[in-house]
Formats: C-alpha cells, sequence, structure tokens
C-alpha cells in the first residue's frame, strides 16, 4: 500500500498543479470559454449533463470490451504463429510493419463501405488497432527466453511443445502485458475512431454533435471521458498483471 501510494502521488500532484494553473490562467487573461473552458466549466458541464454523458459512455464502453479482446486474441494468435513458424515470420513480419503505416482513420471508410454501418465494421476497426501491439510484444517476450533453460531442458530431452508452454510462454508474459496494456489504451481510442464513421450513440458521436455546436466544455468532457476509461482498462490490466506474473522481481523504489 505504502509503495503504491509513493507511486501514485507525484503525477497526483502534478495534475492538481496544472489544472490550477489553468484554472488561474483563463481567469486572469479572461479567455473566452468557447475557445478554452476552464476546469471548473468543464465540472459544472459533466455534472450538468451526467445522464446524457453516461449514456454515450456506456456504448462506447460496451464498443470498447467487444473490439479490444478480439484484438488482442488476434495479436496473441498472430505472435504464436509467426514464432513457432520462422519462414512464415519472415515472410509476413514485414507486412505487419506495414500495415501500421496506414492510419485507422482511413480505413473507417472502406470498412463502412465494405461491411455496412452496423457493429462489424467498428469491430473490425478496434482489432486492427489493437492487435499489432500485442503480437509485437508478444514476439519479443517469445524470442528472449533463457538461453540456459533452453540448452537445458533440450538436453533433457524436452520436445518443442514442453519447452513452449514451460519456458518461452511463461517467461514472455511479462512483454505480453506490456504490449496488452499498450492495447487497451489504443482501444478506446479505436472505439471513438470507430464512432466517428458511423454511429448514433457513444463519446466519438458526441463529439462530433459537439463540435458542430462549438461546444468546447463538452468536447472537454469527452477528453476527459477517454483518458478515465483507458486508465482504468489500463489499471485493470496492471493488475491482472501483478496477479498472474508473481515470479517476476519487484523493482525497488
Amino acid at each position: 500500500m505504502r509503495s503504491t501510494w509513493k507511486q501514485i502521488w507525484p503525477p497526483l500532484v502534478a495534475v492538481i498543479f496544472l489544472l490550477t494553473v489553468w484554472q488561474l490562467a483563463v481567469s486572469v487573461f479572461q479567455v473566452e470559454a468557447w475557445i478554452l473552458p476552464s476546469p471548473l466549466d468543464i465540472a459544472r458541464e459533466s455534472s450538468s449533463n451526467a445522464a446524457g454523458i453516461w449514456d454515450h459512455t456506456l456504448a462506447t464502453l460496451r464498443l470498447t470490451l467487444i473490439g479490444f479482446p478480439i484484438g488482442t486474441g488476434v495479436g496473441l494468435i498472430v505472435a504464436l504463429l509467426l514464432h513457432l513458424l520462422p519462414g512464415v515470420k519472415r515472410a509476413f513480419y514485414p507486412l505487419l510493419i506495414l500495415s501500421q503505416n496506414v492510419p485507422s482513420i482511413a480505413l473507417g471508410p472502406l470498412l463502412v463501405i465494405w461491411f455496412g454501418f452496423g457493429l462489424l465494421p467498428k469491430i473490425v476497426l478496434i482489432t486492427l488497432v489493437c492487435f499489432f501491439p500485442v503480437a509485437v510484444a508478444a514476439m519479443g517476450g517469445l524470442a528472449q527466453s533463457d538461453g540456459v533453460m533452453m540448452n537445458y531442458m533440450k538436453m533433457a530431452g524436452a520436445s518443442k511443445w514442453q519447452i513452449f508452454t514451460k519456458l518461452e510462454l511463461p517467461h514472455s508474459l511479462p512483454s505480453l502485458f506490456s504490449g496488452i496494456k499498450i492495447s487497451a489504451t489504443y482501444a478506446v481510442m479505436g472505439a471513438v475512431v470507430a464512432e466517428w464513421i458511423g454511429a448514433d450513440k457513444g463519446i466519438g458521436y458526441y463529439m462530433l454533435l459537439q463540435k458542430s455546436a462549438y461546444r468546447t466544455d463538452r468536447m472537454f468532457v469527452a477528453i476527459v471521458i477517454i483518458v478515465l476509461l483507458s486508465l482504468v482498462l489500463f489499471a485493470i490490466i496492471a493488475l491482472l498483471e501483478k496477479w498472474l506474473v508473481r515470479w517476476k522481481p519487484r523493482r525497488n523504489s
């Protein structure tokens, strides 16, 4: 508990400091609310419109919780296939890298043309956003197994499957969870982008409405919600990692 608090309080103090400076700057320089609302304006707007914002938040959260596990699963499957089949890895790994040079916002219209305006194109977009960090992190972890243990298991007559399940996979978990935590933050962003390309509810749809109305305060409310959702997902994955990877040595702080 004490070590957790030592990790939390520095960024907490930094956030409070930045919010205070922001509030003072807006008040002293009398910045118009439609240009830059103050933190108090944003808090008041989020409180007064809480019911409507909550409905949009639930829609985005639902989309994220559907797409994120699928994207993570696809990334893990890709990593396992490329690791177990070196020839396939040499052929497809460069293509995997190239696939990330296409912006997700550019794929949205194509997915709508191919799959319509339903749930499927949104899930595909989130999957494309989420799978890459997981795949790269998992492949890196699988490739960095302990060489001494690897030789020992081979000398003991262990099969490739035993080496994979007893050595490579367990030792890849820290790297894998690093990729999953990155993917968790991308998932919320992917859900919002997916809602931009066609939705009638969600934080992305809410942002489009407020942009048209020049409601900057509500735009900031949406941004805060996106950040909070990303942080919550990140924290859940971090707790899951702490529970599963118990053998990982702790860093001295």
